[in-house]
């Protein structure tokens, strides 16, 4: 990504540089900001956040390179930077993009959240597998923080993520879930399909 920004540069490109992913298959581009570009240049030709009408599967990523002058172009009121700003900067020709290698998903709602945490966890499987955990008590992909404690009894994954200082007493049953920082989870808990937030407590 260095490079390419680089690259920008060394054409000239001075107000935003946008981060963007090509979903040949996204099922929804109406969900999203939508980019039309030149290939060699990366040169934005048309943006559209959220668009009523499919034109495109290149879609926004959310990662921005912002000169400071786009600054200026925000007016002091709630403003949306992607439905006000981008698009006036694209017609004057001071918009880039470039597409992120790899894989992108957007993991804005809980349910995405899951589907994401169950894919990075296979990337992991594939490419790091040192650092899954392991063990009797673990079921397929899971990820555990080491300063968290699990309990004798418990069976845990597959696609479990588990945090810092987390406890998991004795005989808790966890599924594709995410267990977030200082969580306690009480004997004999069964959790599946969930999202555990900060310093919870689950069971009694």
């Amino acid at each position: 990504m260095v490079d390419q920004i680089e690259a920008l540069k060394a054409i000239g490109v001075s107000e935003v540089v946008l981060a963007i992913n090509y979903q040949p298959e996204v099922d929804e581009p109406s969900k999203y900001g939508v980019v039309v570009m030149e290939q060699s240049t990366g040169k934005v030709e048309k943006f559209v956040e959220k668009p009523k009408l499919f034109f495109g599967n290149k879609i926004n990523a959310g990662i921005y390179l912002l000169n400071l002058s786009v600054l200026d172009r925000i007016e002091l009121r709630p403003t949306s930077i992607e439905k006000e700003v981008f698009p006036k900067i694209a017609i004057k020709n001071k918009l880039y993009a470039m597409v992120l290698p790899g894989f992108w998903m957007d993991i804005g709602q809980p349910r995405d959240y899951i589907t994401g945490l169950r894919l990075y966890l296979d990337s992991l499987r594939k490419n790091s597998p040192s650092k899954l955990a392991n063990g009797p008590h673990i079921v397929g992909n899971v990820i555990v923080d080491e300063t968290a404690k699990i309990g004798e009894g418990c069976l845990i994954g597959p696609d479990v993520a588990i945090g810092p200082g987390c406890v998991t007493e004795s005989g808790v049953r966890l599924s594709r879930c995410t267990v977030m920082r200082g969580v306690c989870i009480k004997k004999r808990a069964c959790i599946s399909s969930n999202i555990i937030g900060w310093h919870s407590t689950v069971g009694q």
